[in-house]
C-alpha cells in the first residue's frame, strides 16, 4: 500500500463563508469527548472573534510541528472522538499527528490564510530543533473543516502575502513535472490536478492584489473569499488529484534545504517556497518566465533575493548545504531533473541573485 500515490482529494466536508463560526455548536454537536488543540496566539484571536467558552479541555502545543509534540500530546489528552485543532499550518499539522494517535477524527478551525493545512490529509513535519523532518501522508482526512472569511480578516498581512506565495507554487511545481511527461498518457486525475493548479494561477492573478486590500481595509469581499478558499482549499486538490505530479518539486526542495540555515527560521513557509520558485525557474533556465513574474512578487510583497530571507547576498559556502539538502534522494528536485545535483541548484541560485540584481537596477 503506497499511500502517497492514492487520490485524496481533500476534508471530508469543507464549509466557507461569512460568519460561518456563528453555527459552530451545531457543527460540534454529534461528538461527546471533544478536545481543543491550540497555540497560545491562536487562540487568543479565536477567543476574541468568538466570544463564547468552549465547553471542551484546551491543550496547546510547542510551535514546532513535530511528532514527538503530536504524540506527547496525544499521551496527556489519553482519549477523544475528536480534535478540534484551532491554529495555523503547523498548529493543524501537530493536531493530525495527534488525531492519528488517538484514531479519532479531526475537526479544523483555520485562524489564517497561509496554506492548505486545513484541507489536506498530509503535514509538514519538522524536528524540535525547527529543521525539517518529513512529509507525512495521514490516513485520515479532516472530517470537517471551517473557514469563515470574517474571522480570517484578522490575518497578518505577511501571512496572507506567504499563502499567496505558496499556492502560486502549485502551478510552477507541477508543470515542471509534467513538462517532461506525455500529457494524454497520464491518468485522468493527474489531468483534473493540472487544470486546478491553472484555475488557482488565474485566481491569484486577478484577485491577490485585492484581497490583500481587502484584509488591510478588513473588509470579506468576494475577491478575499476567493483567495481565502484558493490558498486553503483549491491547492489542496492539485496534490489530492495529481498525486506525486502535484503536490511539490523544486520549490518546495529549496524550501526544506533552506530551514538548515536559522536565519531563515522566522521566514514564513510560503514565502521560502516563493523565492524556491524563482530558484526552480532559474534551474530551468525559464528567465523569461522569471520576468513576467517580478511585478507579481513586488505587488504582492513576495521575495525576490536571498536578503529578503535574511540572509547576505550569495554566498556559495553558507549555501550550499542548502542546495546539497535539496538535490538529495529523499527529496523532490528529482521530479525536475533526475540527475539534479547540489552544485546545478547553487548555481540557479546565483543566477536568479544576478538576473534580479539587474532587473532592479
Amino acid at each position: 500500500m503506497k499511500i502517497a500515490t492514492e487520490v485524496r482529494p481533500g476534508a471530508n466536508r469543507y464549509v466557507s463563508g461569512n460568519h460561518i463560526l456563528k453555527d459552530l455548536p451545531n457543527y460540534l454537536s454529534d461528538f461527546k469527548a471533544l478536545s481543543v488543540l491550540t497555540g497560545e496566539k491562536s487562540f487568543a484571536a479565536f477567543s476574541q472573534f468568538y466570544k463564547k467558552m468552549l465547553p471542551y479541555p484546551i491543550y496547546h502545543y510547542d510551535g514546532t510541528a513535530s511528532v514527538e509534540n503530536g504524540e506527547a500530546l496525544a499521551d496527556t489528552i489519553g482519549s477523544a472522538d475528536a480534535i478540534l485543532a484551532i491554529g495555523g499550518g503547523r498548529l493543524i499539522d501537530t493536531a493530525k499527528v495527534t488525531a492519528r494517535a488517538l484514531n479519532c477524527e479531526l475537526i479544523i478551525i483555520p485562524t489564517l490564510v497561509s496554506n492548505c493545512a486545513a484541507y489536506t490529509p498530509i503535514g509538514a513535519l519538522y524536528h524540535t530543533d525547527h529543521t525539517f523532518d518529513q512529509v507525512a501522508y495521514f490516513p485520515r482526512v479532516s472530517y470537517l473543516t471551517l473557514v469563515d472569511y470574517d474571522f480570517l480578516l484578522d490575518t497578518p498581512h505577511d501571512y496572507l502575502v506567504a499563502g499567496i506565495g505558496d499556492t502560486l507554487a502549485k502551478w510552477y511545481e507541477m508543470e515542471g513535472i509534467i513538462r517532461h511527461e506525455t500529457l494524454n498518457a497520464l491518468p485522468a486525475s493527474v489531468h483534473l490536478g493540472f487544470a486546478a493548479a491553472k484555475v488557482i494561477f488565474k485566481i491569484l492573478f486577478e484577485d491577490s492584489a485585492q484581497a490583500l486590500s481587502d484584509l488591510k481595509n478588513h473588509d470579506a469581499s468576494a475577491a478575499f473569499g476567493r483567495i481565502a478558499d484558493t490558498v486553503i482549499e483549491l491547492s489542496g486538490t492539485v496534490g489530492g488529484f495529481a498525486g506525486a505530479y502535484g503536490r511539490m518539486s523544486g520549490a518546495h526542495a529549496l524550501h526544506n534545504g533552506l530551514s538548515l540555515l536559522t536565519e531563515t527560521h522566522e521566514i514564513l513557509h510560503g514565502s521560502k517556497v516563493a523565492y524556491g520558485v524563482l530558484v526552480q525557474l532559474a534551474y530551468t533556465n525559464d528567465f523569461e518566465e522569471i520576468k513576467k513574474l517580478l511585478p507579481f512578487y513586488k505587488s504582492s510583497e513576495l521575495p525576490t533575493q536571498l536578503q529578503a530571507l535574511h540572509l547576505k547576498k550569495f554566498d556559495a559556502i553558507q549555501l550550499q548545504p542548502v542546495a546539497d539538502f535539496a538535490a538529495s534522494k529523499e527529496e523532490s528536485y528529482r521530479l525536475i531533473d533526475p540527475d539534479v545535483t547540489g552544485s546545478k541548484i547553487l548555481s540557479a541560485i546565483e543566477a536568479l541573485e544576478n538576473f534580479v540584481a539587474q532587473d532592479i537596477s
